[in-house]
């Protein structure tokens, strides 16, 4: 099975997560201060399981499986964690955990990773049952030293009480009894009642040290006699090295050596800008055969002229052609061009090697399936696995960048690594142009759609053909092009969506939100032209056309209300609303607009309304969604790659492939639904539905759908 399939059907995996009880052996680091490896507290850690050690200072350090990358896990699973154990919050750490794809798998994978917005989703009550293991521990051990029955300690902030004799301790003191008992084999777990810690607005524990400089990045860490790699790559996907001549970049000062690897040519350089001059100055004849030399407007094209031939059926209900025939209805058609999108985070890929004494390597990288990265960096090393330890750091950023199947960067990396022999210690890095031009886009899609509706705005047919990349790279049916659109939470008789895949030599991803990146623009703009094509209003017409009891009627209602819909508006502005279900969370936005004054959007405000679940941190749900509807922002206004008339990628930097500006970023309002059901994913949810309702409220105000986007680069075209 594939991440995106097993994400898909998250409600069948939450059924079973249960904890993996087991010591979590840290590998050979160098020092903390060198290798940017937290330090979990000034005392001893005893391991009370894999997931939780207990310092004798009595601080608690949580080992996160899932990278923490600035979407919040250090803290979502602390807290878990900390619920459990009754600590305080002031005692609670987090530190990466060790790579191991068995101990510290992700339950909706299988395998130790990070994504689909599954961090808190599939470790909801794993963490929870190590802090109730670790805290049956720790009143064991309290309850054999004072010679007291178990039952009558009572753990509160942090501290162990007997009240009968009056004896007190933190958890240090216990600590290393503690981790010598036997763990219960089924905790107890709280009551939702009772929670102390989970649905309060805590501090991330990272925060400090982001925002102090203290924080160790990849970029950060530099042993002694450290090499710096970068790779030329060509300008064309599918291009392959014919030849190249380096008699000139060897000839720049620093440059230590130079050579051919599988993903292009290496340079090796005492430091990063020798490295960097050295590429400059390669010569390299590039071999187009089987590269792309087509633009991406003969690309749009092409998918286009695929819209008239028979598509791999993912929806089909009722009787779709039948009911375009019926009369009285309002038929209405569109055909919407999805640029290919960057990830473009603020940390680009790198990685260091260093190798031990004893032949094994360490490698450090914001690693995101780290066992993967583990698996083809001991293939290429020719190491066993055990002689490879990836120790995971601090990423900045990757919505979708650095979870890739068979790790490409990684065998990139180890690559230019064993090429020069490992003797040294090794920076490989690629920079932000590498990064924005190295492809791993999401890819370009583009919809045909035609619906009817009658004059009550009860939508009966609809019809979508999706064209574009499989990023499963399948032959059938691929869920991630066709999810949002395939399961439509409209009442809708007659519906029926198609999809083609396209085969590129331009390498696709997943792009944070996946396939509710267009398929949520397209359906929620098509159903508000609609709706609006028989007078209806947006929301009470979406209404009409959900189940009452819905979680999308219930975010969509709240929206709405924040928003005061219906309000007069001023004139020159509009609002447009848009709900989507992402990742098994519920999400509606409305967009306030207006027309600046160089004629594109202008985004004033949004409110946004979220269901996902128990909040296990509303301050850092409210951040997610915050960051999903900036970085949906930029995309829709701003961003695409685009290939010119002979293949090549034009964009290379944020002046060109750029992000919002923070006198863009609309103010935003964010109201968590209450809900007793189980946490679901918010990294990605926020995305979708800010671009739709921004495209509705533009239509709006210039009486013309949005058919290509960016919405800014189209107008200007």
């Amino acid at each position: 099975m594939t991440i995106h399939d097993i994400t898909t059907s998250r409600r069948a995996f939450l059924a079973g997560t249960g904890l993996v009880i087991g010591v979590a052996i840290a590998p050979k680091f160098l020092s903390a201060a060198r290798t940017g490896v937290p330090a979990g507290g000034a005392g001893d850690l005893k391991p009370m399981n894999a997931f939780v050690k207990i310092g004798t200072d009595d601080t608690v350090t949580v080992l996160s499986k899932h990278i923490e990358f600035g979407q919040g896990p250090f803290t979502g699973l602390a807290t878990l964690v900390a619920e459990e154990l009754d600590a305080d919050w002031s005692q609670m750490r987090a530190v990466h955990s060790p790579t191991d794809n068995k101990i510290y798998a992700n339950l909706a994978f299988g395998l130790q990773g990070t994504g689909g917005s599954s961090s808190i989703a599939n470790a909801y009550e794993q963490m929870r049952k190590a802090g109730a293991t670790a805290r049956a521990m720790l009143v064991a051990a309290a309850a054999e030293e004072w010679k007291v029955p178990a039952a009558e300690i009572t753990v509160e902030k942090g501290r162990m009480k007997h009240a009968g004799s009056g004896k007190e301790s933190g958890f240090g003191a216990f600590a290393d009894m503690a981790s010598r008992q036997t763990p219960p084999a089924d905790p107890k777990l709280k009551d939702p009642k009772d929670f102390v810690l989970i649905g309060t607005d805590l501090p991330k524990l990272d925060t400090r040290e982001k925002t102090n400089g203290a924080a160790i990045f990849t970029l950060d860490i530099m042993p002694d006699g450290l090499l710096t790699a970068v790779v030329a790559h060509p300008k064309h996907f599918g291009a392959v090295v014919k030849s190249f001549d380096d008699t000139d970049a060897r000839k720049v000062m620093g440059v230590v050596d130079i050579r051919q690897i599988p993903q292009g040519i290496a340079v090796y350089g005492e430091n990063t800008f020798a490295a960097l001059k050295g590429r400059d100055e390669l010569r390299i004849d590039w071999d187009l055969s089987k590269a792309e030399t087509r633009s991406s407007a003969e690309l749009a094209a092409e998918y286009i002229r695929h819209f008239d031939k028979p598509g791999l059926e993912a929806t089909n209900t009722g009787d779709v052609a039948q009911a375009f025939q019926q009369p009285g209805l309002q038929t209405v058609e569109a055909q919407i061009v999805f640029p290919f999108l960057a990830h473009a985070p603020m940390e680009p890929l790198d990685a260091v090697f260093i190798k031990a004494a004893d032949g094994s390597v360490d490698i450090y990288n914001g690693a995101q399936f780290p066992g993967f990265d583990q698996q083809v960096a001991a293939k290429i090393l020719s190491l066993d696995e055990t002689k490879v330890r990836v120790n995971t750091q601090l990423a900045g950023g990757s919505f979708g960048r650095k979870a890739q199947f068979g790790s490409p960067y990684m065998q990139e990396a180890a690559s230019v690594y064993a090429a020069i022999g490992g003797d040294r210690p090794l920076k490989h890095m690629w920079t932000r142009e590498d990064d924005i031009q190295g492809g791993f886009y999401r890819p370009m899609y583009a919809h045909k759609m035609r619906g009817a509706v009658d004059a009550k705005g009860r939508i009966t047919a609809w019809e979508q053909i999706i064209v574009g990349q499989s990023i499963m790279a399948k032959a059938d049916l691929d869920s991630t092009s066709v999810e949002g659109a395939s399961n439509l939470p409209y009442r809708i008789p007659n519906l029926k969506v198609t999809s083609h895949n396209v085969t590129l030599p331009i390498p696709p991803l997943w792009w944070r939100s996946v396939g509710h990146t267009h398929t949520g623009f397209a359906v929620e703009t098509f159903v508000d032209e609609l709706l609006t094509r028989v007078g209806r209003d947006p929301v009470e017409g979406r209404l009409a056309l959900l189940d009452a009891a819905s979680r999308h009627a219930g975010v969509l209602r709240k929206a709405a209300e924040m928003a005061d819909w219906g309000v007069t508006l001023p004139e020159g502005r509009a609002r447009g609303v848009a709900v989507v279900e992402s990742f098994g969370s519920f999400v509606a936005q409305v967009a306030d607009v207006s027309v600046g004054a160089d004629g594109a959007p202008r985004v004033h405000k949004v409110w946004c309304a979220v269901d996902c679940g128990v909040a296990v941190n509303p301050n850092i749900i409210k951040a997610q969604m915050e960051g999903g509807i900036g970085y949906g922002l930029g995309a829709v206004l701003f961003d695409a790659v685009t290939l010119d008339k002979g293949g090549r990628i034009m964009q290379s930097n944020f002046h060109d492939y750029r992000s919002i500006r923070i006198n863009e970023m609309p103010d935003v309002s964010v109201e968590i639904i209450k809900s007793t059901e189980k946490p679901t994913g918010v990294g990605e949810p926020g995305v979708p539905p800010i671009g739709p309702a921004v495209a509705n409220a533009w239509r709006k105000l210039t009486d013309a759908p949005v058919r290509q986007l960016p919405i800014v680069s189209i107008m200007s075209s």
